[in-house]
């Protein structure tokens, strides 16, 4: 059955409250909830249901919006639900009329939902995220069409894995399995296990190494026994043999400290069969040569972000899980068709690092493809965008420590690939949300200006808000001055005019009060747009002091002192 989805109704309830009475509908969150084409996803989400009676699911809506926010402020699904009773802006986004004081949902129906939509249907997510930035200005489609590709390992969360406390973890998880099924065993170990663990760790922390061999071997010794005792224990019976298929084929390879492992049927040629981690055996160690972190544990990620800095950022074109430690270079012919298919335009240049070498780009895109340290077909306009290519390594950053890529808790190979969606769409709708609250204080600033303005009609006449909404964030800078009304005077007494150049306000602190009432502070540099001066010879190098003032709400400040040169 497919979900009844929620709509407007603009009715009043008498033991309820609206919440467009009750918040600020000037916030970012709100103007964000109206700026994304809601329906565009639940067409899109609406394929995997089925006509069949049954239950109707929950509401596109509340799960997608729910689904942004998680990753867009990194929450937990435990603290997301809290959130979501405390805070009536998550309702609204969510599209909700009315406050609700209790959940509408249960904690894991966020997990069903999101195993139930794969990567697949959530890559729709990312292609909105861009297509309301184009709507709201933050970006151009042009900015789509030069790339910068490069890749990152998204860790699992595992311990780190050793060899002791993998052998420890598989005989505990045979025993208990024994237990569940009624497999009386010889021995479980669960005592003298736990001992020799002890004692291997500490051993190895004081560098006594061979008695820490000594302990690691004790511990494989026990799980061998396990092992060979639940094989006699099971033979000939199918449902048990069925049941223990799985621990015991871990057990074997960690038992053999993955060494001289039999290749599984159905693996590709040249798969990891090492085992890392016993609840997540998916997991790949994987070096790129860091210092701090020779290894890490988890999945390599392709992300590509735009090359230029787009009015709301960088943003985040695409992002894809590629198990199996694929090269670099050898990622393009999936990577690149992908791209295209989201954005919705044909990519012109194609930039990435040394590692790309050798790359299997689509034949029409073979040469827009230009690597670090490249010679050929290099013009003077590559080599400069060129020097932007390591602009992606902070937005790899960011959306790691930010936004949920740092540490997966996904199960299995699909959750790696939902993560690392989920983990650029948030990335974007974060830029979005900055970029519509910097729209809000730009339409607040000036609203201001026009009010301070002697002639208000003519002012409105000239003012035309949807025409000038790209130019605000430009234009902000040098409105500065005329909208607060900065003034200049000196010691002398003079009359306090208005200053004319740019060069005499140089950095402004703009106290604007939000429209919920609690006050933003607003800075922004005002850089001098003319050429230094040099001072000609036989000119003293003293200087007067003159102050700079700005008149404020009433009270005129100080801001700060500046050189004059004398007449």
């Amino acid at each position: 059955m497919k979900p009844r989805e929620r709509r407007a109704a603009g009715q009043n309830d008498l033991f309820k409250a609206r919440l467009d009475q009750i918040i600020n509908m000037s916030h970012p969150l709100v103007k964000l909830a109206q700026a994304i084409d809601w329906g565009f996803l639940e067409r899109n989400f609406g394929t995997v249901y089925s006509d069949g009676p049954g239950q109707p699911p929950l509401p596109t809506r509340l799960m997608a919006g729910l689904a942004i926010l998680k990753h867009m402020h990194d929450l937990s699904d435990e603290i997301l639900c809290e959130r979501f009773v405390e805070n009536p802006y998550y309702q609204l986004f969510c599209g909700e009329e009315f406050f609700q004081h209790r959940l509408p949902f249960d904690r894991s129906s966020l997990t069903r939902w999101r195993q139930r939509m794969g990567e697949e249907k959530l890559v729709a997510l990312l292609q909105e995220s861009l297509s309301t930035a184009t709507r709201s200005g933050a970006a151009k489609p042009a900015d789509f069409t030069r790339v910068i590709v490069d890749t990152t390992v998204q860790p699992k969360a595992i311990a780190f894995p050793t060899d002791a406390r993998l052998m420890h973890r598989a005989r505990e998880r045979l025993v208990r399995l024994a237990r569940k099924w009624g497999v009386v065993l010889r021995q479980s170990y669960a005592r003298v296990g736990k001992f020799a663990l002890i004692q291997q760790q500490r051993y190895a922390h004081a560098k006594q190494f061979k008695r820490a061999k000594r302990a690691r071997k004790t511990l494989k010794t026990q799980l061998g026994r396990v092992i060979r005792d639940i094989g006699r224990k099971i033979k000939g019976h199918a449902p048990l043999e069925e049941a223990f298929a799985r621990e015991l084929m871990l057990a074997r390879r960690v038992h053999a400290e993955n060494k001289n492992l039999r290749p599984v049927k159905g693996a590709p040629d040249g798969a990891d069969l090492r085992v890392f981690s016993l609840h997540a055996p998916e997991v790949e160690c994987i070096g790129k040569g860091k210092a701090h972190k020779p290894y890490e544990f988890g999945v390599k990620v392709s992300v590509a972000t735009t090359l230029h800095h787009s009015k709301g950022g960088q943003f985040i074109v695409h992002a894809k899980a590629l198990p199996g430690k694929p090269y670099d270079g050898h990622t393009l012919g999936t990577v690149i068709p992908q791209i295209e298919q989201l954005v919705g335009v044909e990519l012109q240049c194609i930039l990435a690092d040394a590692g790309y070498k050798g790359h299997n780009a689509p034949q029409d895109h073979r040469f827009k493809v230009y690597t670090a340290s490249q010679k050929r077909s290099v013009t003077k306009a590559i080599k400069r965008e060129m020097r932007r290519r390591s602009a992606i390594e902070p937005v790899i950053g960011h959306a790691k420590s930010d936004h949920r890529m740092d540490r997966n808790y996904l199960a299995g190979q699909a959750g790696d690939a939902i993560n690392a969606v989920l983990a650029a769409a948030g990335y974007n709708f974060r830029r979005l949300l900055a970029w519509f609250a910097l729209l809000c204080a730009a339409i607040w600033f000036e609203l201001f200006r026009i009010g301070r303005s002697k002639n208000i009609l003519s002012e409105a006449r000239n003012l035309n808000l949807h025409g000038r909404l790209k130019q605000w964030r430009n234009q902000a800078l040098a409105q500065a001055r005329v909208a607060l009304g900065c003034w200049r005077a000196d010691y002398n007494g003079a009359r306090p005019q208005l200053p004319t150049r740019m060069e005499d306000v140089h950095r402004v602190r703009l106290l604007l009060p939000s429209a919920s009432g609690s006050g933003v502070a607003l800075r922004q540099g005002l850089r001098a747009s003319s050429r230094r001066t040099h001072r000609p010879r036989g000119q003293s190098k003293r200087q007067k002091r003159t102050h700079e003032w700005i008149k404020l709400g009433g009270k005129v400040k100080m801001i700060r002192q500046i050189r004059a040169s004398p007449p």
